[in-house]
């Protein structure tokens, strides 16, 4: 006898401090240079768009994932995007980059913009499916295994 899966209602809401333990536990099993609760916490100060996607039970939601954006003229800068390990390869990323590009149309933005690690080939093939063109390199842009630095390909959407 299988077990029967329950439906559920996935949603955003905007991210709270109230998730970041959450969020957290998400950042930390997803990379080896995870963002800090400071970097989190000083983007919700700056008024960035933070949004999370969740599931479940409003009082027991599952995150599925987060993002994490900032309003530029004529564009916003995609800073942090994030699909919770066990969610992965679901089509999460894409509702989120749905909704980013939604709100960034709503906000006049003419472009959207993000750096990706060189060897993140999952997420930049996520990229080129939705659109998003390669612009160019930062050359050591991310911190990498001991002293070491990674390469960032800046890639850009028209909205």
């Amino acid at each position: 006898m299988s077990a029967v899966l329950q439906p559920f209602e996935a949603r955003f809401e905007p991210m709270t401090a109230s998730w970041f333990a959450a969020v957290q536990q998400v950042e930390q099993s997803a990379y080896d240079h995870p963002w800090s609760q400071g970097n989190f916490s000083d983007s919700l100060q700056a008024g960035y768009q933070a949004q999370l996607l969740t599931a479940g039970p409003d009082t027991d939601s599952e995150l599925l994932g987060y993002f994490v954006a900032m309003k530029g003229v004529d564009e916003v800068h995609l800073l942090n995007i994030t699909v919770a390990p066990g969610q992965q390869r679901q089509g999460w990323a894409r509702v989120m980059l749905d909704a980013l590009v939604i709100w960034s149309r709503g906000q006049g933005a003419l472009w959207l913009w993000l750096e990706v690690r060189v060897s993140n080939v999952r997420a930049r093939a996520i990229y080129e499916r939705y659109g998003f063109r390669h612009v160019g390199t930062r050359p050591q842009y991310y911190p990498a295994a001991g002293a070491q630095r990674e390469d960032a390909v800046v890639m850009s959407l028209a909205l």
